[in-house]
């Protein structure tokens, strides 16, 4: 193919790609995020565009192999039942909603900041649902939190979420500056998801009532609980001492299959292997676009937008974070962030942006839909609008004092 037709072919597979990945699927077809990265990293390749050696070089395995240890450190905790215990905890100590509301905030927000907030979602949204229905009271307020309160926390470390784990890669930032430099972010969007929760949700919190007693079985697997909890917070320490996160962490998911009383099966079952999948896609996809697209007097175009002004990347992160989600918006801008005066820094605001922007609609982030999915299929159901109206104020007042902190 001549250059021309080459730039023509792989903007229009990288546009196909991202609609599909943005939107979650294509209409009269089957296939969904994963399937979609997939198609398009297969066919760029196939198509000339990269060489097979050159796609390989271009998937992150550091970002791959976190992710999956991650992935097996969250399944254990699951099938040992670490989760059902939190939440009984909470039903048993708590007495007014606002305590419960929280409670879940706080939850939802620390185990984000070490764990993948998409599947602290995925666990918790069942247990707050049953919970808030069996208490009789309105489930809403406590799915929001879960749904903010994970995507804020998750800004706090390179495992809260994806996107950061691809720009702790990318960046070499080590995990305990990393935290340094936007924990105390993560902190102050705890507070202000759940100050706006209460202020819209007033009947539900300000009414001083009380909350009837709800116990629920709490049936845990002890030996592997407490096994994989003393793993996790080796790594964690490991984590702030400088090791490679990639490689503590794929250690300890690694040793939790050790045992003689659960079988792995159970363990990869609860893996997300599409989302590593989807991941391996769109680093090709990206890498193509690069190459073809992507020259030094693009770069230098768009180095004129000042990028390098925290203000201006974080607007523009959070604009492209809504448009494409947060996972490829990071890798788009990867080309754009490595040519600036601070690249770190530079992706410190980007961590920050795409994923606080992540709050601003229902659609904003999968950890969202996640949710709002998992309420539905228990019998609860969380609304555009009903997130909309907190969702909104808290993102543009997060990213506010996201962009205040890190020019400071």
């Amino acid at each position: 193919m001549s250059a021309d037709l080459t730039l023509a072919f792989t903007l229009t597979v990288f546009i196909a790609t991202y609609a599909v990945v943005a939107i979650g699927k294509l209409p009269g077809y089957r296939i969904d995020r994963a399937g979609a990265a997939l198609l398009g990293g297969s066919v760029l390749v196939g198509a000339g565009v990269l060489t097979p050696e050159e796609a390989y070089r271009a998937v992150d395995i550091d970002t791959i192999v976190l992710l999956l240890g991650m992935m097996i450190v969250v399944a254990n905790l699951r099938v040992s039942g670490f989760f059902r215990v939190v939440n009984a905890a909470v039903a048993r100590h708590v007495r007014r909603p606002v305590t419960l509301l929280f409670a879940i905030a706080a939850t939802s927000g620390v185990l984000s900041a070490f764990l993948v907030n998409d599947t602290i979602c995925l666990v918790m949204t069942p247990l707050v649902t049953e919970l808030a229905l069996r208490m009789k009271r309105n489930p809403v307020p406590y799915l929001l939190a879960i749904a903010m309160c994970s995507n804020i926390g998750s800004v706090a470390t390179i495992t809260g979420n994806p996107q950061n784990m691809i720009i702790g890669s990318l960046s070499h930032i080590p995990y305990g500056a990393f935290a340094g430099n936007l924990a105390p972010v993560a902190v102050f969007g705890l507070v202000a998801a759940v100050a706006l929760i209460i202020a819209t949700h007033r009947s539900e919190f300000l009414a001083g009532a009380a909350l009837p007693q709800v116990r629920f079985p709490t049936h845990y697997h002890r030996p592997l609980m407490l096994k994989t909890l003393a793993v996790l917070l080796v790594m964690i320490a490991l984590f702030f001492l400088g090791q490679p996160v990639a490689k503590v962490t794929i250690v300890g998911g690694s040793l939790l299959l050790l045992t003689r009383r659960v079988s792995p099966s159970k363990i990869y079952r609860e893996i997300d292997w599409p989302l590593l999948v989807m991941f391996t896609g769109l680093f090709i996809v990206v890498a193509a676009l690069e190459k073809v697209a992507i020259g030094p007097d693009t770069v230098a175009a768009v180095g004129r937008l000042r990028l390098d002004n925290v203000a201006v990347l974080s607007v523009a992160t959070a604009i492209l974070s809504n448009a494409v989600s947060n996972v490829p918006a990071v890798l788009v801008l990867k080309p754009f962030v490595a040519p600036l005066a601070d690249p770190q820094h530079a992706w410190l605001v980007v961590a920050m942006a795409s994923t606080l922007a992540g709050n601003l609609t229902l659609v904003g982030s999968v950890a969202n839909l996640i949710v709002a999915e998992r309420a539905k299929a228990h019998g609860a159901a969380l609304g555009f609008w009903a997130y909309l109206r907190v969702g909104a104020p808290l993102t543009v007042l997060t990213i506010l004092a996201g962009i205040v902190w890190l020019s400071l």
